[in-house]
């Protein structure tokens, strides 16, 4: 008996101790993962401003970025995601379907857009399907079947001709290389630095494009940043265009004397003696 009160005696002493090393243990994981700094992303572009001039055929712009503060592990696994759109100057737009009335093929009927990004451009890591769930795409309007367009406040058609008619945009928009996505078009170039080439089209809109860059981490919005493109047209066809707007009277004035020169001269070349 003496025995046995003795080994009840010195497991009443062990375990409460047992037990507090590992809550102290649980309580320093906790404790680690509270403490590690947040993720960032950064990027930069490879130029802020692009010239439009007569004969521009396109481009390609590269964003480069880094991620700071990544978890080793996490990388390794793969775990991490960057989405980079550059997204167009917003207007209202119109898409309109055609229909056979007496013979001839005409519109019909139209549906008005508000808010439409005139331009898409996305790249990322990989297929966004893959690296969140659809609600987070929905919400950020990352890929092109996400892009929010806008509609009237007492709009009359039901949710499937609007989403007939907002399909039928996009589709054209893809057709015209304005909207553009690539799945693979994010590659990290090392642990914590990455770049996306974006191919900019011939018929880009002018204005400020707005560059934005998200960081997913197994799934969860971690980051996110963005930057600014200015798209401006120049050269001799912009600044004659500019004084036809902006001082249409000497404009006016320049182009009848130089018609007045050119007839005088003109004139003078081809006279009969």
């Amino acid at each position: 008996m003496r025995r046995l009160a003795a080994i009840l005696a010195v497991l009443c002493a062990i375990l409460p101790t047992g037990l507090s090393h590992a809550q102290e243990e649980e309580a320093a994981d906790e404790q680690t993962a509270g403490s590690r700094i947040p993720e960032r992303i950064e990027i930069g572009l490879s130029t802020d401003n692009i010239a439009i001039t007569s004969d521009f055929a396109g481009v390609d712009l590269t964003i480069f970025g880094a991620v700071d503060n990544a978890d080793p592990l996490i990388k390794r696994q793969g775990r991490y995601d960057v989405f980079v759109i550059l997204e167009g100057p917003h207007a209202r737009l119109v898409s309109r379907r055609k229909g056979r009335v007496l013979g001839i093929w005409m519109n019909v009927d139209s549906q008005e857009f508000r808010n439409v990004p005139e331009s898409y451009l996305i790249a990322s890591t990989r297929p966004s399907q893959d690296s969140t769930d659809l609600a987070t795409l929905s919400r950020l309007s990352l890929g092109i079947p996400h892009i929010r367009l806008g509609t009237r406040k007492r709009e009359t058609r039901n949710e499937e001709e609007i989403a007939e008619f907002a399909d039928a945009l996009r589709r054209l928009k893809e057709e015209g290389d304005l909207y553009q996505e690539s799945p693979s078009g994010v590659r990290f170039i090392s642990q914590s630095l990455f770049r996306a080439t974006l191919a900019i089209p011939a018929n880009v809109p002018l204005g400020r494009h707005v560059a934005r860059a998200y960081l997913f981490r197994q799934g969860q919005l971690v980051a996110q940043t963005q930057s600014t493109l200015d798209i401006r047209k120049a050269g001799i066809e912009y600044q004659l265009f500019q004084a036809a707007q902006n001082q249409s009277l000497f404009y006016g004035m320049g182009s009848v004397a130089l018609a007045l020169l050119v007839g005088w001269l003109g004139r003078v070349m081809f006279r009969r003696d």
